[in-house]
């Protein structure tokens, strides 16, 4: 039905097909075909990272609650960053492994210093709230490119408007990375970032969730964080097409000479840059 999805000419026949490739699309890689782990998919971002957001929020004040919450947000990680790379190139256990344990040290590393000198630069228990989202942005920087480190070192997949392959770019593989990095700390940030103002204006005497329990705290949050996702995570995934184009002239110039000796009007080359 999918690909069947232009065929259509009544509109009940358009709908169908149209809801059957939005199905196709969400659960199989767009360039490998193949069928994706559920909890890979970019679906599956609101119900996970709202759970693992709500405890990374809820349990930040020692350091084996930190790194605790930062193994689990990174083991997740890592796994939604490998089922939504770009390429059908299959990463070695080798790398998978290193990319996993430097984002999750990194992002431990990260919570547990910014948990100590904050504090102490200011008396605003506010301000001790927002290390988990800081200690989230330091691993994506470092996540991400080390599961992708591949497509860094061999370049990403480049093809004409039309699919046909024309080579592979580090130029665009960079500028694919960098993309998905912005966008994945833009689908934290409503969460991570609203959510400690409004659990310290509920925490205080009189209010909701006044001397509240961790679990009680937990909850809350993870609700509120999930408030956010529901917007976050569309937004994020549309601030940049999953197929971008670059201009053939910012490509490496023997590439680019290759590609224009044998189509000369060329002017944009596309590539997926995954998600």
């Amino acid at each position: 039905l999918a690909n069947l999805y232009f065929v259509g000419k009544q509109w009940y026949q358009r709908r169908v097909r149209g809801k059957a490739k939005y199905l196709h699309d969400s659960a199989f890689h767009p360039e490998t075909g193949d069928k994706q782990n559920v909890i890979g998919r970019m679906s599956f971002q609101v119900p996970g990272g709202m759970l693992i957001t709500g405890i990374l929020l809820a349990f930040y004040k020692s350091p084996l609650e930190i790194f605790l919450g930062q193994w689990l947000n990174q083991s997740f990680n890592a796994l939604v960053n490998f089922t939504n790379r770009s390429g059908d190139t299959p990463l070695p256990n080798s790398v998978i492994a290193t990319a996993y344990v430097t984002a999750t040290s990194a992002a431990t590393a990260t919570a547990i210093g910014l948990n100590k000198s904050l504090p102490a630069l200011s008396t605003n228990p506010l301000i001790a709230r927002f290390v988990p989202f800081s200690a989230v942005a330091a691993a994506n920087m470092v996540n991400i490119p080390l599961m992708r480190n591949r497509e860094l070192k061999d370049g990403i997949v480049l093809t004409d408007e039309d699919g046909n392959k024309l080579g592979v770019s580090k130029k665009a593989a960079r500028e694919a990375i960098t993309l998905v990095t912005f966008s994945r700390i833009c689908i934290a940030a409503p969460g991570m970032l609203f959510t400690p103002i409004i659990m310290e204006y509920l925490e205080k005497p009189g209010r909701i969730m006044h001397n509240a329990g961790k679990l009680k705290s937990c909850g809350m949050q993870t609700f509120l964080v999930g408030c956010f996702l529901l917007g976050a995570v569309p937004m994020g995934c549309a601030l940049f097409p999953q197929r971008m184009h670059i201009k053939v002239d910012r490509l490496e110039r023997d590439l680019a000479e290759t590609i224009t000796s044998s189509n000369k009007d060329i002017k944009y080359v596309y590539y997926n840059k995954g998600l």
